[in-house]
């Protein structure tokens, strides 16, 4: 599939969730082709002791990314890539754009609420995909081709790295992690500022530019 941008994403993720919204103001101006892909937090870390490393709540939430990823792979497999927007679109605005936001609930077995049937089912509605989906949540068989798309997100970047990570003009383009924003810019400087990003991590030299992600505040599992 050709295509201009290749965006992995974990839907729990709060900044490549910012990200992502950034990409669609300036696909909407630039008509870029995206293929959302998928990178697995849980994955990621799944040699890491989560109760030495992050706090409590990472774990659960890295494996509720996981588990929306497990039907994110069966919808691109049934319905087709595009309908993978389409949900992560609906998924992201309803964890990290509804009031209260819903990444601090538990179910009583100690399960995030994210990556639940009772959360999931009513977003597979307002999308028009069927509730069958549901069931590829516990479907670990699954795991293997997030793996291999984890991995390919990686062999781009490096593996000290999170998501989002963007591959521009795939496959002989640039890649990188982010860029990780905390707030999205106005739609007549969306362009302009990706303009400039895109040249800077184009350069060959270019490694990194960092600074505190504090602005997003500390409960956000990334």
């Amino acid at each position: 599939m050709e295509t201009d941008i290749h965006f992995y994403f974990d839907p729990v993720c709060p900044f490549a969730w910012m990200t992502s919204k950034w990409v669609r103001l300036v696909q909407s101006q630039r008509r870029y082709t995206v293929d959302w892909r998928f990178i697995s937090l849980r994955q990621v870390n799944a040699d890491v002791d989560y109760d030495a490393h992050f706090p409590p709540e990472y774990e659960a939430g890295h494996t509720a990314g996981l588990r929306l990823l497990r039907v994110l792979d069966q919808t691109r497999q049934e319905h087709g890539r595009e309908m993978v927007g389409t949900l992560y679109a609906t998924l992201g605005t309803q964890i990290f754009d509804s009031a209260p936001p819903a990444r601090a609930d538990r179910t009583e077995d100690g399960l995030d609420l994210r990556g639940t049937a009772a959360f999931l089912g009513p977003l597979l509605d307002q999308v028009g995909l069927p509730r069958t989906l549901l069931e590829a949540l516990d479907d670990d068989s699954r795991d293997f081709a997030i793996r291999a798309e984890t991995d390919e997100a990686l062999a781009l970047t490096g593996k000290d790295v999170g998501t989002p990570i963007i591959h521009f003009q795939p496959p002989q383009g640039t890649a990188f992690f982010g860029p990780v924003i905390s707030r999205l810019p106005d739609p007549d400087d969306a362009v302009r500022l990706w303009d400039h990003v895109v040249g800077l991590a184009g350069f060959p030299g270019f490694a990194e530019l960092k600074k505190s992600r504090s602005p997003f505040g500390s409960s956000y599992p990334t």
